[in-house]
């Protein structure tokens, strides 16, 4: 019923920038708090960054200074703004969303395909 796709990656020079785009579908009452995660090869996967309905967000220590997210919520939409790039941010990125499909429903954790950045040196 609901599906998270991301677009946006790619392969970047380290200084360089991307910008992440994941967009939800389907039946959706309401999306609550979304974010992105990221996962390199042989490491855990780590929450990148995080933005509540209302705007309010949380980042990576080892990304605050350079990533920004940002949600539009008429378009079901949360974006993550890359600048400044490293190598080290080499990794899969994945969108999260909490979303309810009606108001009586409690909401559910959806996950995005995953959307590959590699940063060369």
């Amino acid at each position: 019923q609901v599906q998270l796709v991301e677009s946006g990656g790619g392969l970047v020079q380290a200084g360089g920038s991307l910008r992440l785009s994941c967009a939800a579908s389907g039946s959706i009452f309401s999306i609550n708090a979304m974010g992105w995660y990221r996962q390199a090869p042989g490491k855990q996967r780590e929450l990148v960054a995080a933005i509540a309905r209302r705007g309010s967000t949380n980042y990576a220590d080892s990304v605050k200074g350079r990533f920004t997210i940002s949600r539009d919520n008429a378009k079901n939409t949360v974006y993550l703004q890359m600048n400044s790039l490293k190598p080290e941010d080499t990794a899969v990125y994945y969108c999260n969303a909490d979303i309810a499909y009606a108001y009586y429903s409690g909401s559910r954790d959806y996950w995005g395909q995953g959307t590959q950045v590699t940063v060369s040196a």
